[in-house]
This record gives structure tokens, C-alpha cells and sequence, in this order.
């Protein structure tokens, strides 16, 4: 296993997550409402298809990271782990701007294919907002080494964080012809 990164501090650790998380769900909700009407002299939906290959490549790193960890491969596994994080960030970024610039856009299959893509969206959409504080909970156990906390978060948060970046890329896939 690897030596901490970080000092405990469980109090201020937990009001840090809660804060950060607090933000960006308010943030995602607040400007997925706004639609700036900006000419970029590009297709904005170039956003959209940044996110899905940035959702696939965390898809490849979470299942990657889960390799290394049960190979023994820890500093690959941590690796993986923050570049997975930055990866996220990244996302966050793209996906604001993507609903900042190109609103919304509505599905338009019909049938079973429009039932399934709203039980993958009604799915994706709450997960997505619930992980972030399991994903720095599980990280800060990691930072400070306490790996039973860690691996118990980490069973938790790890297919629910993998879950939706796969469905983040097949809602994209899904939706994509869609846009106009």
C-alpha cells in the first residue's frame, strides 16, 4: 500500500467535499437553464462528442485502475484513479459549456429505442449527480491511506462512477443525430 499524501482532517475533509459537491450540482442546474446565444463560428456540439470520448477514455481508466489494484500495481492504480478525476473536471467544463451554448435538444427516436434511451437518461442523470461526493470521499480515504474505508467506498462508488460514464457516452450516441 502507499503512505498518505494528506494529514487526516475528517472534519474539514467532509465539509470540503460537501461544499465542492454542493457547488457544481448548483452550478450544472442552474446554467443547464441558460442558453447564451453566442456565434462561435463553430458546431457547439463538438462539446458533446468532447464529453462522450472523455467519458470513455474514464471508462477505460476506471477499468484500468480496478486491473492495478487487484494486480497490486498501487502507484498505476493511483494514477489512474487522478487522471480518471482530472478527466472529470474536464467533462464538468465541457458539458457546462456544451448546455450553455447549445441548450437543450430533444430526443427524437420513437418506440422501444425512445423508452430505452430514457430509462439509460433517467438512470444516468440522478447517478451522475449523486456520485461526486462518494468519488472525493473515496479519494480522501485513499490520501490518507485508511484502505478499509477506501476499498469499502470504493465498492460502492467504482461500478456507480463506471456506470455513468459508460452511459454518459450511449446517451450521446443516442442523442446525437438529434442535434440540429
Amino acid at each position: 500500500m502507499l503512505p498518505p499524501v494528506l494529514s487526516k482532517n475528517d472534519k474539514l475533509a467532509s465539509r470540503l467535499v460537501w461544499l465542492f459537491s454542493f457547488i457544481v450540482f448548483t452550478a450544472v442546474v442552474i446554467l443547464g437553464r441558460v442558453k447564451l446565444e453566442v456565434d462561435l463560428g463553430f458546431d457547439v456540439h463538438v462539446f458533446a462528442l468532447v464529453n462522450s470520448v472523455i467519458n470513455s477514455l474514464v471508462a477505460l481508466l476506471l477499468i484500468g485502475a480496478l486491473w492495478a489494484v487487484k494486480t497490486g500495481r498501487y502507484v498505476a492504480h493511483k494514477n489512474m484513479m487522478l487522471a480518471a478525476m482530472v478527466l472529470s473536471i474536464l467533462f464538468l467544463v465541457s458539458y457546462i459549456a456544451h448546455h450553455l451554448l447549445a441548450g437543450e435538444t430533444s430526443y427524437g427516436g420513437e418506440g422501444t429505442i425512445r423508452t430505452l434511451y430514457y430509462v439509460i437518461l433517467f438512470t444516468h442523470i440522478p447517478l451522475a449527480g449523486l456520485i461526486l461526493p462518494f468519488i472525493l470521499f473515496t479519494a480522501y480515504r485513499a490520501l490518507i491511506s485508511e484502505w478499509p474505508a477506501h476499498k469499502k467506498l470504493a465498492k460502492i462508488t467504482w461500478p456507480i462512477w463506471l456506470y455513468v460514464a459508460i452511459t454518459g457516452v450511449v446517451v450521446y450516441w443516442m442523442i446525437s443525430p438529434y442535434y440540429s
